[in-house]
């Protein structure tokens, strides 16, 4: 399974970097990078992703341009092959910022992007997850909302900095396990689960999305660098490694600053992430060690 999991992070690293090199956009980067993860059973996002407690799949998807300050984000879709696709089109080829449910999936026609029978996400593994967390909550009522193993991540996500000095990030995911009541997390919220800006740092984030909304966690880490003139591992440190841990909010953000340096940190017991630079030397993690500085 980590070999897996290896192997898809080092082609989807190995396909942002490609774009890079041959002179592609930040936002092409971060946007191709996750489809490679939306495609792949083993995330939750696009194929693969966590069964809602009615049993269907329902996606959220953020991106954003650094250069513009500029976003497009989707939830509650059910049929659009590319999440992230769509968010990208929200932010390219609309006036709006967020789009949801079936207006979402309408303008996704519109755009021409592909779609989908909901069942083409289902994977053996979640369809099983999902009857196990309801099977053991009925005599409970609303689990796996206040038991944590019963939180499962692996949102998808990716940061870039390209060589017209432009940052980009996006984030897609399947949301929370046996989420019910149309729930949202943080991907779709800018400043939440994603954020970019030219001036500081693009970020993207994972873990339970209820803090990262709650505490504007990816603007939040950016206003520091802004306004106190923080650098991005000590930002990052200060709200996911004090302010989170203090609540009780588990997770983690992927990012990279202006000036190429990058931060994984996390709070959780692992965050499957890698980095790739022009120096071409690409790297993966899963547990532990959360200090990367590279340029």
């Amino acid at each position: 399974q980590e070999k897996a999991y290896i192997d898809k992070l080092m082609e989807a690293l190995e396909t942002g970097y490609n774009i890079l090199n041959n002179g592609g956009t930040a936002l092409d980067a971060v946007e191709k990078t996750i489809h490679v993860m939306e495609e792949s059973p083993l995330f939750n996002a696009g194929v693969g992703a966590v069964m809602t407690n009615a049993e269907t799949v329902e996606l959220d998807a953020s991106i954003m341009n650094g250069s513009d300050i500029n976003a497009g984000t989707v939830a509650g879709i059910k049929h659009v092959k590319s999440p992230i696709s769509l968010a990208r089109a929200v932010l390219e080829n609309s006036k709006h910022v967020m789009m949801i449910g079936e207006g979402a999936e309408k303008f996704a026609e519109e755009q021409g992007l592909e779609k989908v029978e909901n069942k083409y996400f289902f994977t053996p593994r979640r369809v099983n997850e999902i009857r196990e967390i309801k099977a053991k909550e009925r005599n409970k009522f609303d689990l796996s909302f206040t038991e944590r193993d019963d939180l499962k991540f692996g949102t998808v996500g990716c940061a870039a900095l390209d060589k017209y000095g432009n940052l980009a990030a996006g984030t897609s995911t399947g949301g929370m396990a046996n989420k019910r009541w149309g729930r949202v997390g943080d991907v779709p919220i800018i400043g939440a689960g994603t954020y970019a800006n030219n001036k500081t740092c693009a970020l993207s984030a994972t873990g339970h999305g209820e803090y990262f909304i709650r505490n504007v966690v990816t603007h939040d880490i950016s206003a520091r660098m802004e306004y106190a003139g923080q650098s991005l591992q000590q930002a990052a440190d200060e709200v996911i490694m004090k302010r989170l841990i203090e609540q009780k909010g588990q997770g983690g953000v992927i990012g990279i600053d202006k000036n190429g340096n990058i931060i994984m940190t996390f709070n959780s017991e692992g965050m499957f992430r890698g980095y790739i630079t022009d120096k071409k030397e690409p790297t993966v993690a899963m547990y532990s060690e959360n200090k990367l500085n590279q340029n």
